[in-house]
């Protein structure tokens, strides 16, 4: 995931941080916590990563609500975050929260922002109506074949 970023990504949504394992790929490659903005729906797992990562910008939240979270932050704004990566389980959910969340992701992105997501599918884990009706284009950029079991990692871009 971290390989899909474009050169000069500076702010970082996070979502479904889980136990850290994005964060702490992001904190290796020179990404500093307080770029990134992670949010966590688990009680438990919010309260792990709080631990682990003392200076993250961290919510408890449902990433449905993410432009409201970037907006009360005071560190963020909506439209400067770069990238959001996500590790939320899109291949089980119903169309209408997959619309929820990413029409909240790209509320907060800028431009040029992308939205990674890891699936453990073959096909894009987004369904083509969401993807149709929020214009997105989808890439698929790889494996990540240390994982178990290997996940496929997918790009979307506004149209």
């Amino acid at each position: 995931m971290i390989a899909a970023l474009p050169a000069g990504v500076r702010n970082i949504v996070e979502l479904g941080a889980g136990t850290g394992a994005i964060t702490e790929a992001l904190v290796r490659s020179g990404f500093p916590p307080e770029q990134i903005f992670a949010v966590e729906m688990n009680l438990v797992l919010h309260e792990f990563l709080a631990y682990r990562f003392p200076t993250l910008h961290l919510v408890h939240a449902d990433a449905r609500h993410l432009a409201k979270l970037i907006t009360s932050s005071e560190t963020f704004a909506c439209g400067e975050i770069d990238a959001v990566l996500s590790s939320l389980g899109l291949l089980s959910m119903p169309r209408e929260l997959q619309y929820d969340i990413l029409a909240a992701a790209f509320a907060v992105l800028g431009e040029n922002g992308i939205f990674v997501q890891y699936t453990y599918g073959l096909a894009g884990p987004l369904d083509k109506q969401v993807q149709r009706q929020l214009k997105l284009s989808c890439t698929p950029i790889g494996w990540a074949w240390r994982n178990f079991p290997p996940a496929r990692i997918f790009v979307y871009r506004k149209s």
